[in-house]
């Protein structure tokens, strides 16, 4: 595989618990084939211009050692970064009509997710158990993110409707008194 696609290949497959960037990506896959743990091929593209392709396989020395990554415990516990959740504490010091703008395009982002999830369920079943229980989880946190986000909507529009007539209630009361 090449960078490019093990970058597509974790999106794609693991996005709801791992990110990455290629700034990541690069250096790692550098720094396994300088450990021997994966080598590395390069490939002229099939009549494009630019650089060869490196394509990298994992190596024996390379399979031991995930095995023995795999056996060791996780060093942290699961952390949720997402930066819309970091953004989302902060959106009463901002406009609250666009804040729920934001909601309705993460609710709209989280649908798409969901579809591509459920589509793939079927593939990732025949993949073996462990791989079928993390699709599933995938498929769980976007439910369940939708489910809130649609909650937290309606939350800040009745606060947003809260406010409104609690003002003009103010605002009749100056004017009458």
């Amino acid at each position: 595989m090449h960078g490019y696609r093990i970058k597509d290949h974790i999106e794609q497959n693991f996005g709801h618990m791992w990110s990455i960037n290629y700034g990541q990506i690069y250096p790692n896959l550098k720094k396994l084939y300088e450990d021997g743990l994966i080598s590395m091929t390069e490939m002229n593209q099939n009549g494009e211009k630019g650089p060869t392709r490196k394509l990298y396989s994992i190596t024996m020395k390379g399979k031991e050692e995930f095995s023995r990554w795999l056996e060791d415990s996780p060093e942290k516990p699961m952390l949720l970064r997402d930066p819309f959740l970091m953004r989302f504490v902060f959106y009463s010091f901002g406009d609250n009509n666009r804040s729920v703008e934001i909601i309705d395009n993460q609710i709209k982002r989280y649908e798409n997710d969901l579809k591509r999830r459920r589509k793939n369920l079927k593939r990732w079943d025949k993949s073996g158990i462990y791989v079928r229980l993390i699709a599933e989880l995938g498929t769980n946190l976007n439910e369940m993110f939708i489910t809130w986000l649609k909650h937290s909507r309606e939350e800040i529009l009745k606060d947003i409707s809260d406010n409104t007539s609690t003002e003009m209630k103010t605002e009749d009361r100056r004017i009458a008194g």
